[in-house]
C-alpha cells in the first residue's frame, strides 16, 4: 500500500512546523511545495522533505501532484500561508479532495472585496475607501476624517499598515507605499479606513463553530505591532455572545464556513466592529495558545478535515494562555540575546523563543518583523498567568547597538 503523504504548499515562520508536525501525528508523510524550500530553516532542520517548484504556476503544481501521485497516495493538499490558499482550493478541486472553496478565499483576501461584501451583508466595519494613487489617499483621508489607517488592499502580518494621524504622516506613508519601497502582493492599490479605537479581539472559528476568543494589545502607534495577546480574552458572556454571531455572520458574508477562519476586531463605541477576515489559522503563536487554553489542537483539526476524517473540537479544559513578544527597539545589530533557558525552566512557561542569533542585524519595518522572539505561559487563571510571563520576561535581555555607533566604532 502507498505512504499517505499530505501535501503542504509554502510554509510560514510561525505555523509551517506546527502543520508538518501534525500531519506526522497523524501518520502521514507532509511534503512541502515551495518557490524557495530555504526560506523555511525548520524543513532542513527537522529532515523534512521539501521541492522546489513555481507554486505561482498551476500547472507546474498539477504536474508535481501528479508526480507525487505515482509513489505516495495523496491524503489532503493544504498550506498555513494565506498567499497561496486559494490554490489550494484550486488544486483541491482539480484532485477531487476536500478543501476550501477558492472563490470565497480570493474575495477574501483582497481587503477592498472583502468590506464590500461586508457593508453589503450589514456587517459593521469602518469607513473605507479605495485609492490608487496620492490624490485619491488625500481626497479619502479627508471624506473619513483623520486619523486613519492605510494598508495595502493585500497583504498580511501588519505589512505596510499604518495608523496615520496627521497630514505629514498620511503624505509620508503614501509616498512609502507608492514610492517603491513596499513590495506588493498585487498591483499597488491602497485602503483607507477609519481607526476604530477601543480593545483588540479575534475570534478563531473551524468550520462554523467559533472556537475561541482572544484579546490582543499593540506596541505604541502609529505601526500595529503585537507586544502581546491572551486566550480566553477577559469578556462578559454578553459580550462573547455578540463577537460570536458578528464573526459567524462574516462567514455568511464572504461564503466561508469551511475549515479555519480568524476575524479580528474592535471593541468601539458602537460595539464590536470588525477590522478584518482572514481565510485561515490565526497567525503567529494563535493555535498554540487555543491549545494551551481549551486542550484543542485547531492544526491537527484542520488536517483531518482536510484528508476527510472526524473531527474532535470538544475542549478538554480551560485554562488562560497568554504571549509576551519580544519587540525591537531600535534598528541595529543584535549583540546580545540571553536567559532563555532560565525563562524557559519557570513553571508553567510553554515555549520560549527567539527569531533571530546574536550578531545579526535587525531593522524594524512596522509589522511582525519587529518581533524578536516571544515567550508562552500558561495556568489555570488569568492572574496566575500574567505572574509567570512577567517573571519569564524579566529573566530575558537583549540588546542591539545602533548601525550607527557600529559606523563609528568602525
Amino acid at each position: 500500500m502507498a505512504r499517505r503523504a499530505l501535501i503542504l504548499l509554502e510554509g510560514t515562520r510561525s505555523n509551517g512546523l506546527l502543520y508538518a508536525q501534525a500531519a506526522q501525528g497523524l501518520g502521514l508523510h507532509p511534503i512541502t511545495l515551495s518557490a524557495d524550500p530555504a526560506r523555511y530553516g525548520y524543513l532542513a532542520r527537522e529532515s523534512l522533505e521539501a521541492i522546489r517548484v513555481d507554486t505561482d504556476s498551476f500547472e507546474a503544481l498539477i504536474r508535481e501532484c501528479s508526480r507525487l501521485g505515482a509513489t505516495y497516495e495523496i491524503a489532503g493538499i493544504t498550506s498555513a500561508d494565506e498567499s497561496v490558499y486559494a490554490t489550494v482550493g484550486k488544486l483541491c478541486r482539480h484532485f477531487d479532495l476536500p478543501g476550501p472553496n477558492p472563490t470565497s478565499i480570493e474575495r477574501c483576501c483582497d481587503k477592498f472585496t472583502q468590506r464590500q461584501l461586508l457593508a453589503e451583508n450589514g456587517v459593521p466595519i469602518p469607513a473605507y475607501r479605495l485609492a490608487l494613487n496620492a490624490k485619491n489617499v488625500n481626497s479619502a483621508a479627508a471624506e473619513i476624517g483623520l486619523p486613519v489607517v492605510l494598508k495595502p488592499a493585500v497583504g498580511i502580518g501588519s505589512s505596510g499598515v499604518r495608523l496615520c494621524r496627521e497630514t505629514d504622516e498620511l503624505a509620508e506613508h503614501t509616498t512609502y507605499l507608492l514610492g517603491g519601497k513596499h513590495i506588493w502582493w498585487s498591483s499597488p492599490r491602497i485602503l483607507v479606513e477609519a481607526y476604530a479605537q477601543g480593545p483588540y479581539f479575534c475570534a478563531d472559528i473551524m468550520g462554523d463553530e467559533v472556537i475561541a476568543i482572544s484579546g490582543g494589545n499593540f506596541g505604541p502607534p502609529p505601526h500595529f505591532v503585537w507586544n502581546k495577546f491572551s486566550c480566553p480574552a477577559a469578556l462578559t458572556d454578553d459580550e462573547q455572545e455578540s463577537i460570536a454571531d458578528l464573526s459567524l455572520s462574516c462567514l455568511q458574508a464572504l461564503g466561508l464556513g469551511w475549515g479555519p477562519t480568524s476575524i479580528e476586531l474592535r471593541w468601539t463605541q458602537r460595539g464590536p466592529v470588525v477590522i478584518e477576515v482572514n481565510p485561515r489559522l490565526g497567525g503567529g503563536t494563535g493555535p498554540q495558545l487555543v491549545q494551551l487554553a481549551y486542550g484543542i489542537d485547531l492544526v491537527t483539526e484542520h488536517i483531518k478535515l482536510v484528508i476527510g476524517d472526524k473531527l474532535n473540537l470538544r475542549r478538554r479544559h480551560s485554562h488562560t494562555a497568554a504571549v509576551r513578544f519580544l519587540v525591537a527597539d531600535r534598528d541595529g545589530n543584535l549583540d546580545r540575546i540571553a536567559g532563555g533557558s532560565r525563562a524557559a525552566a519557570i513553571s508553567g512557561v510553554a515555549e520560549v523563543k527567539f527569531y533571530q542569533e546574536p550578531i545579526s542585524p535587525v531593522v524594524r519595518r512596522g509589522d511582525y518583523r519587529d518581533c524578536i522572539g516571544h515567550v508562552i505561559a500558561s495556568s489555570p487563571s488569568i492572574a496566575q498567568t500574567e505572574a509567570i510571563l512577567h517573571r519569564a520576561v524579566d529573566l530575558i535581555d537583549f540588546s542591539i547597538t545602533p548601525f550607527a555607533a557600529l559606523g563609528e566604532q568602525g
